[in-house]
């Protein structure tokens, strides 16, 4: 299975917004600019993100995104669907009934590749709901033992961070 790169853009934005103090907000263009991705392709996940709830949008000229939830709340499975769609990967078109040879009439049993593939999914999808951002952070916090990657991300939060409240 391969995911598009705005998961990866959208995980890691909402775990840079988890880093925010109370009442603030980050631009869309600011999480661009630090992951350096493309503004607009970030801003369709951030909305997507908003949409499913995770985020929460502020508007005006001090506006921007937080977390709508805390880190604690939101999952890597709740990301990955806003951004993905909660389609499975694999759907099955029932080939067995085309081609030159088909089943003759409709399988009594379902198509047991895609149980399979079924299986995989829910067993996928049940990690990823076990996982959370603040867990994911936590375990960032736990491997920075040189305190280089929280010194960029608080550093970049210092300069950028909005105060909307």
């Amino acid at each position: 299975m391969k995911l598009s790169e705005g998961v990866e853009q959208a995980i890691h934005s909402v775990a840079m917004l988890a880093g925010l103090t109370r009442g603030g907000v980050l631009a869309a263009a600011a999480l661009a600019e630090f992951h350096g991705v493309s503004p607009s392709y970030l801003l369709k996940h951030l909305q997507a993100l908003s949409g499913a709830g995770i985020l929460e949008t502020v508007p005006g000229p001090k506006g921007g995104y937080r977390l709508a939830k805390t880190a604690e709340k939101i999952t890597l499975l709740d990301v990955v669907l806003a951004v993905e769609g909660s389609e499975p990967a694999f759907r099955c078109a029932e080939i067995r009934q085309r081609g030159p040879n088909p089943v003759p009439e409709k399988p009594v049993r379902p198509c047991e590749i895609n149980a399979a593939m079924l299986r995989a999914e829910r067993a996928y999808r049940a990690e990823l709901s076990r996982v959370t951002i603040a867990e994911i952070l936590g375990e960032v916090a736990a491997h920075d033992t040189s305190g280089a990657v929280a010194a960029r991300g608080c550093a970049f939060l210092e300069l950028h961070e909005r105060r909307s409240i």
